[in-house]
């Protein structure tokens, strides 16, 4: 059986918050107070279409747009994790579940042609519409600790149930990723899996809250890592290579 690999996006494959980094777009980089005062703090997408409406607005081009995106770097050794991974196929599926967008995730991995190595992109839908960019949410779902528009440990649930249903079943699961949402399908995970947390991240800091804590569950091996050339390495021994 295979290993599936899953990423999160933003401050994992790449280093840096995609939806942030856009603003870059604007001549004067940063967005006009009022537009900033919109945000209360929850609903981020509903956020982001505004400010994807103020771009528009401004005369902001798609071409544009992905320039500056593309421009986004990469975290410390993720390319030649991402080249590896390509290379054992055989041996691993790869996925990435992201609250970022189709378009931003595309467009970034169409930089290093690292599309081939993901059998799936998990994330919000988007499109251009009227000359600016249109974002959707992924799913609906019932989960309490997450944002309405993606619960990540359902969207695994349910591409792991797919693959079943093709008959492909993994021998685990080894998720990376840094931030809050990131939690709740590590929270999923069986102790046999393994999560590759960032470290001076958001999801450290909750990992050993819920270490520290009586959680009454078990939780899977948490491998603490700095840069893509640690989670190579640490692949490299799983796949014995």
């Amino acid at each position: 059986m295979k290993s599936l690999l899953v990423f999160d996006f933003d401050h994992t494959i790449v280093d840096g918050n995609s939806d942030t980094w856009v603003i870059k777009c604007i001549p004067e980089k940063k967005l006009p107070d009022w537009l900033r005062e919109t945000y209360d703090g929850t609903h981020w997408n509903e956020y982001m279409q505004k400010i994807f409406a103020y771009f528009g607005d401004q005369g902001i081009k798609e071409s544009e747009m992905k320039n500056v995106m593309q421009s986004m770097p990469y975290t410390k050794g993720m390319v030649d994790l991402l080249k590896f991974i390509c290379q054992k196929k055989d041996q691993v599926d790869c996925i990435i579940i992201s609250d970022s967008n189709t378009c931003f995730i595309n467009w970034i991995l169409e930089v290093t042609n690292s599309s081939s190595v993901f059998n799936s992109i998990i994330t919000n839908p988007a499109n251009f519409e009227q000359n600016h960019l249109v974002i959707k949410g992924f799913h609906s779902h019932s989960c309490p600790n997450c944002p309405d528009n993606l619960c990540k440990k359902k969207a695994l649930d349910d591409f792991i149930t797919d693959q079943l249903k093709a008959g492909v079943q993994y021998q685990r699961i080894i998720y990376t990723g840094d931030g809050a949402n990131d939690l709740c399908p590590i929270k999923g995970l069986k102790e046999c899996d393994v999560a590759m947390v960032r470290k001076g991240y958001k999801l450290e800091k909750l990992i050993h809250e819920l270490l520290d804590g009586d959680s009454g569950s078990m939780l899977p091996s948490i491998v603490i890592w700095l840069s893509g050339e640690e989670i190579l390495s640490y692949l490299r021994k799983c796949l014995k290579t």
